[in-house]
């Protein structure tokens, strides 16, 4: 980074501001991946081991 930046600060405070900005914005709310799925896989795999547990 030598001669974009006086210092690592001001690098740190640029990237802190623009995400900042992108959290305030609609691309702050966007979501990239559905979490339902893993619920779903989580509440499948704890109802095995719970079906398991009892067959022991």
């Amino acid at each position: 980074m030598l001669g974009a930046f006086p210092d690592n600060n001001s690098a740190l405070m640029l990237v802190a501001a623009r995400l900042r900005h992108i959290a305030g914005t609609k691309w702050g709310t966007r979501k990239y991946l559905d979490m339902s799925r893993l619920a779903d896989q989580q509440e499948v795999r704890e109802q095995q081991e719970t079906t398991e547990e009892a067959v022991e």
